[in-house]
């Protein structure tokens, strides 16, 4: 046992698949020693990467309270020469011998991280493994997470003393919804649950076509923001609401977001209330209106306007290109999906000439 370079603690666990192992290993260590198997062809069973998430995952591990609580699940190559001795795993890193079953992504940001130093790594070690037993834990495990709800993860948000997009638009669904004048009163299902006949609308959805108005980055604009609040984000023509956010002016977002619905509700008083027939208030309206919005802003601060007549006018042009052919904004003119969300935002645009 003397031997070997590594010798890490591990307690092991027995459970219906058989015997394996906890521990933790150092970043650094963790990247000599593993790899993944790709899945190409008929062969691996990993999904390959996908670079924004591993970039994602390490603009947070260099967040200075970063922290990576779930275990990395690596299966242990049957040619390693290893000892298990005294609850310790001794071992020489000659070769990449631990394949990564779950974790690549955590992984792969962590080891790109200019912080990886800091990291030590829970993992799960699993020994004598057959390809298809590999395959089997990855599909197990991936298949029985259960997704937590976004509007959840939006609304938790609000606890953080600092400022930041997802934030912010937790705050304007959270008026929105509260305040008897606004065309959503009580129409948002806040924490993704209907807490009224007129809820037809989740916090989640609402804030998932809001955010990109304000952000096309919010977790990095978060880290900014948490390692110095008085930072100054750089403003992003692409997002229109993107000013008032930088200069704290959160009034102004609410403002506008409910001088716009309020002139399509006004518009399509029928529609708007009943979302049991139609899907004006509904995440395909919604979204179909939120797409449009970014062409709607730039032709009303071009005419120094973003008042809700300046909406009405432009609503009540959409209503007539409705009528002109002959659609209802029921599912059955617009199903519920992306494409139809396109669809409806060219139609809103094509009636204020927006469209070449």
């Amino acid at each position: 046992m003397n031997n070997y370079k590594y010798k890490i603690p591990i307690i092991e666990v027995s459970q219906p698949i058989g015997t394996f192992y906890i521990s933790a290993l150092d970043a650094t260590i963790l990247e000599k020693i593993s790899k993944v198997s790709t899945r190409l062809g008929n062969k691996g069973y990993q999904r390959e990467e996908t670079t924004k998430r591993v970039n994602d995952i390490k603009k947070f591990s260099e967040d200075e309270e970063a922290i990576f609580p779930t275990p990395i699940v690596l299966s242990i190559d049957n040619s390693l020469e290893y000892t298990i001795n005294e609850n310790q795993f001794c071992f020489n890193d000659s070769f990449p011998f631990a394949e990564i079953i779950d974790g690549q992504h955590r992984a792969a940001g962590i080891f790109k991280s200019s912080q990886k130093e800091l990291f030590q790594l829970p993992v799960i070690l699993l020994f004598d493994l057959t390809e298809e037993e590999k395959a089997y834990i990855f599909s197990t495990i991936n298949s029985k997470q259960t997704k937590v709800s976004m509007s959840l993860i939006y609304d938790l948000f609000s606890i953080s003393q600092n400022r930041s997009p997802q934030k912010t638009c937790h705050e304007v669904a959270r008026l929105l919804n509260t305040d008897e004048a606004s065309p959503f009163y009580n129409r948002l299902k806040m924490l993704g649950k209907k807490e009224s006949d007129f809820s037809s609308l989740s916090q989640g959805s609402f804030i998932r076509y809001l955010l990109p108005l304000i952000s096309r980055n919010p977790d990095e604009d978060l880290l900014i923001l948490k390692n110095n609040p008085n930072a100054k984000l750089k403003d992003d023509i692409r997002c229109p609401l993107r000013y008032y956010f930088i200069n704290e002016q959160d009034e102004m977002i609410y403002k506008i977001i409910s001088n716009v619905f309020k002139a399509i509700r006004d518009t399509f008083p029928m529609e708007w209330e009943n979302h049991n027939k139609f899907i004006l208030s509904k995440t395909t309206g919604y979204g179909a209106i939120m797409r449009a919005f970014p062409s709607l802003f730039e032709l009303g601060a071009s005419k120094g306007t973003l008042t809700y007549e300046f909406f009405l006018d432009c609503f009540y042009n959409f209503a007539l290109k409705l009528k002109e052919q002959q659609k209802i904004l029921t599912s059955e003119y617009f199903p519920s999906n992306e494409n139809e969300q396109k669809k409806l935002a060219n139609l809103i645009l094509s009636s204020n000439h927006l469209l070449v």
